[in-house]
C-alpha cells in the first residue's frame, strides 16, 4: 500500500495525517513532513495513525526525530494507532516523549 503523509495547521497545532505502511522506503517522506511542521511555530504535533497500516523501526525513529525536531514544549500526539503500532511504540519507551490518544481533544 502506497504510504502518505499530509500536513494541515489548525491555529496552534500541526496535523500530520498518517496513511499506509511507514517502513524504511517511505521515512524520508514522514520525516520531511515533521520538518516542515517544525518550521512553524505549534505548541502541539498531532499525528492521526487511524489508516497507518505499518510501522516499521524506521517509522519508530522517524517518531525519535520528531521529539528532536520540535522546539522545546511541544507535545507530540499519536491519535489513534492501531495495536500493532501502539503496542510498539510502548515496548520500545516512546510512550516517556509522546502521548497516545484515542481521538483529538481540543
Amino acid at each position: 500500500m502506497a504510504f502518505s503523509a499530509s500536513l494541515t495547521l489548525q491555529g496552534t497545532k500541526a496535523v500530520i495525517d498518517l496513511e499506509g505502511e511507514l517502513d524504511s522506503s517511505t521515512a524520508p517522506v514522514f520525516r520531511s513532513t515533521i520538518e516542515r511542521a517544525a518550521r512553524v511555530e505549534i505548541d502541539t504535533l498531532v499525528l492521526e495513525m487511524s489508516k497507518l497500516d505499518y510501522m516499521s523501526s524506521a517509522g519508530l525513529r522517524g517518531l525519535v526525530f520528531a521529539s528532536q525536531k520540535m522546539a522545546e514544549g511541544v507535545e507530540i500526539v499519536l491519535v489513534n494507532p492501531n495495536q500493532a503500532v501502539a503496542q510498539t511504540i510502548q515496548l520500545v519507551g516512546l510512550t516517556h516523549s509522546v502521548t497516545i490518544k484515542d481521538r483529538v481533544t481540543e
